[in-house]
């Protein structure tokens, strides 16, 4: 079976150090297994986007020289053809299917009543026994069992803990990340996802949403989670905390060199040497032979 994988990012902010470290990671297993990867970007959901920050995708990954299979070829290609808005029906149907199975309810709960009545932050279910039809400005949620458990890379997940019972579609109007990344990933045939490890619990919600709308290929995709590019205080890099972005390094003289080595050691090779892609590749596939990602 070809192997089919993803990069995912999200024109939210400008690309960082921890974007390129996930794309490469993922570049690098697709190669070596002969497979085929795709350029999606993460727009559905995303109320923050700007056309500088598409844009930015785009220069970034060229200067990576990171090439795809699948997915658009610059701006103007994916807002007519590829934008994830030109599938806001295929998601609601989705959904719909899953209200009609009766996993779903409708939720007026604000963040700051969900953070004042539950001191973890997890939604417990306030508004579970509401039968009727969402109204305007109301978001819809999906039941998650006490005791829902998923192992996921030797790590058992408590989604009932982990995330209670999530937001599937937004009161904006829009669906959310998780219906949304499920639906792709099931539609593109997706057998490979490189994550980050903070996402274990999205990983358990997709598993979970995806068995009980019985599509069970997806419990049959590889998942990968890799440790997390911390930045000086030892944080996670976020773009939304205006972590050092890819642009940025560029405008400090930075080469792709930079990022090449940091994702071998982020493998555990040898990074004295590299310069290329194509150096970062063959160091790896020496390390790591044979047919396992």
């Amino acid at each position: 079976m070809v192997i089919r994988s993803r990069i995912a990012p999200t024109p939210s902010g400008l690309l960082h150090l921890g974007n390129a470290v996930n794309f490469i990671l993922t570049w690098l297993m697709v190669r070596k297994a002969g497979g085929v990867l795709r350029l999606r970007i993460d727009d559905a959901d995303c109320l923050r986007t700007r056309p500088e920050y598409l844009e930015d995708i785009f220069r970034q990954l060229d200067w990576l020289r990171i090439a795809w299979d699948e997915g658009p070829m610059g701006p103007d290609d994916f807002r007519r053809r590829f934008s994830q808005r030109l599938r806001l029906e295929r998601y609601r149907a989705f959904m719909d299917e899953l209200g009609r199975l009766g996993h779903l309810y409708p939720c007026g709960c604000s963040r700051s009543k969900i953070k004042s009545l539950a001191s973890d932050g997890v939604y417990p279910g306030f508004c579970r026994d509401r039968a009727a039809a969402p109204e305007p400005g109301e978001a819809q949620r999906v039941r998650v069992p006490e005791g829902s458990l998923f192992r996921v890379e030797g790590q058992e997940v408590a989604l009932c803990k982990a995330m209670g019972d999530f937001v599937l579609w937004r009161k904006e109007d829009l669906p959310a990340y998780q219906l949304v990344s499920l639906v792709d990933d099931i539609d593109d045939r997706i057998t490979l996802i490189v994550r980050g490890l903070d996402l274990l619990p999205s990983t358990a919600a997709q598993l979970f949403l995806a068995g009980l709308h019985g599509d069970n290929l997806f419990a049959e995709t590889t998942f990968v989670h890799h440790p997390l590019v911390q930045g000086e205080d030892g944080r996670k890099l976020s773009k939304s905390d205006g972590a050092l972005s890819l642009a940025a390094l560029r405008e400090r003289g930075s080469s792709p060199t930079v990022v090449y080595q940091a994702v071998a050691r982020q493998v555990g090779v040898d990074a004295d040497g590299i310069e290329t892609l194509d150096d970062l590749l063959f160091r790896y596939c020496s390390i790591f032979p044979g047919d396992s990602i």
